[in-house]
């Protein structure tokens, strides 16, 4: 059975097969979600991202948690928003991709931030709308597979969003 959980906390914490990590370009740290998962996962991450060769936006690169209680880490580079009309299809593709990549390597537990609703801008109701609907297509898509998401928010704003979404 399929699950969809919305839930405040630091995403560096959950308890899932797998955490999402909204990189950059580069996949080798940055501010925000990108550098706490890269300060929690310690300095493997770093070692083991230096060997992808960066990620293009809406793509997904999968490594090891390291010192996360999650066993692995998607990557996912989101869009810097513009307000143009690729920015949901870019982002839908960032949740679709991980959830794929995810579903590749047997897991069946993942945990998402608001990807690109920090420092690229992407208006968080917006984009929880974007990536709500996309999980759920997914799920729907993939109904016999047994995928646990984890909407990890990092504030009430975000909690907020999602929640008027699913309700």
């Amino acid at each position: 059975m399929n699950t969809i959980k919305i839930q405040k906390m630091d995403i560096t914490q959950a308890d899932t097969d797998c955490i999402v990590n909204a990189a950059n370009k580069s996949l080798l740290g940055g501010g925000g979600v990108d550098g706490a998962i890269h300060r929690a996962a310690g300095p493997e991450l770093l070692a083991e991202c230096r060997t992808l060769h960066g990620c293009e936006t809406g793509q997904a690169k999968i490594t090891k948690g390291y010192n996360l209680k999650a066993k692995y880490v998607i990557h996912t580079v989101g869009p810097i928003y513009s307000g143009r009309e690729d920015d949901p299809m870019l982002l839908r593709d960032c949740y679709i991709n991980s959830l794929n990549l995810a579903k590749a390597n047997g897991l069946h537990s993942i945990a998402f931030p608001a990807i690109s609703t920090g420092v690229y801008g992407y208006p968080v109701k917006e984009a929880a709308e974007v990536s709500y609907k996309a999980v759920t297509d997914w799920l729907t898509e993939n109904a016999d597979y047994g995928m646990d998401v984890l909407l990890a928010c990092f504030n009430d704003k975000t909690v907020e969003a999602y929640r008027s979404i699913s309700e």
